[in-house]
């Protein structure tokens, strides 16, 4: 799952799509409006393909996953304009979401299978480090791609990536599922009930979905990291160099996220605090320097976002483990936009604030157990 998680996100466009959008001529509210599409299409179908792969296959979600981001840059590029966007973007959001949760419970249930998965933090937490990994090689890619081919170059490499990794994710195995109910197996809509009913009403799980919900939100901030940078005098041709250590950072807090599967829920709480504290000193900064607590805030994040999430797989059932899985994952996409807003109107003081009152409830929402 590894090479998986690295090759669907060294995708050479990544870098490259706001600016391909700007230089086809879309406006700043028709860019806007895309991104808003792509946000809605992942608030409202979210649930139901975590439904899916627990009623059908966790594999093949991944594989669909990979072949629908596929068809929506191939639309990018083949037909370039504001309705091939709009129609692409509808498209990689579901791909999004049908690998949203589908890869956690495909991970966690082999592990289950094998006896091992006290070390679901850890092996996630590497997942998690390849996937931002991945960032380093796309951005090699755009840049050698695109002066001798163009955007069109860009698309069709990007095209041949992600279908390289539905390929790759079609020889993941997958575990036989385990929890459910004895008997015929559940239709879709039963199993649809059955992970909503779990996530809002089972004893101790309530409490670490909104958890991990509220955690993943946090992540969000990563699309401002270049605007902090540049805003604190780095040169715009330096802002890619400058933002690399603080994605290695958040590559070594997930990777080491397996250290802290341990930790009390109190100790997890203050790693958090400590970390936005970190994040928001930094802000007060506001020079180059201010890198280094950016750095230390998304490692120590990471490794807390690893864990809460190892938490809630801990207390979910195989038969609903996407379902309830993606459940955190809407509430994320939610919070997320609720963040976007704190960032809007308070910049980094905003985001550490969010995290602080985050920290404080961290230990109420992860104590309660069955």
């Amino acid at each position: 799952m590894l090479g998986w998680a690295l090759l669907s996100d060294a995708v050479a466009l990544y870098p490259l799509y706001a600016l391909l959008f700007s230089d086809t001529g879309l406006s700043d509210a028709e860019i806007s409006l895309l991104f808003a599409t792509w946000s809605v299409v992942g608030i409202v179908a979210e649930v139901p393909t975590g439904a899916l792969a627990d009623r059908f296959s966790r594999r093949t979600s991944l594989v669909a996953s990979g072949v629908l981001q596929a068809a929506g840059f191939a639309l990018w590029t083949a037909a370039p304009g504001f309705g091939a966007f709009a129609a692409g973007f509808v498209l990689w959001g579901l791909g999004g979401v049908l690998a949203s949760g589908a890869q956690e419970a495909l991970l966690y249930d082999g592990l289950a299978a094998a006896g091992a998965e006290q070390h679901y933090a850890g092996v996630n937490g590497r997942i998690s480090a390849a996937e931002l990994a991945g960032q380093v090689p796309a951005a090699g890619l755009a840049t050698l791609l695109f002066p001798p081919g163009g955007y069109a170059l860009v698309g069709w490499v990007s095209v041949a990536t992600c279908l390289a990794a539905a390929l790759v994710a079609s020889t993941i195995p997958e575990a036989p599922r385990t929890g459910g109910t004895d008997g015929d197996e559940p239709g879709y809509l039963a199993t649809l009930r059955g992970g909503l009913r779990i996530a809002a009403s089972r004893p101790g799980v309530p409490g670490v979905v909104a958890a991990a919900a509220l955690a993943t939100s946090i992540d969000g901030v990563e699309e401002y990291f270049p605007l902090i940078v540049a805003a604190w005098g780095v040169p715009v041709a330096l802002v890619p160099v400058a933002d690399l250590p603080i994605v290695l950072g958040g590559i070594v807090g997930a990777a080491l996220a397996g250290r802290a599967t341990g930790l009390r829920a109190g100790w997890l709480a203050a790693l958090l605090a400590v970390s936005m504290l970190v994040f928001a000193g930094a802000g007060l900064v506001a020079k180059p320097v201010g890198i280094v607590g950016v750095v230390l805030f998304y490692g120590g994040y990471r490794a807390v976002l690893a864990v809460t999430d190892a938490r809630m797989q801990d207390r979910i059932d195989s038969s609903s483990r996407a379902t309830v899985t993606s459940v955190a994952g809407m509430g994320a996409d939610v919070a997320t936009i609720g963040l976007y807003a704190l960032w809007a109107g308070g910049g980094i003081a905003g985001v550490a604030a969010f995290g602080l009152v985050l920290a404080v409830l961290l230990p109420l929402l992860l104590r309660a157990r069955p």
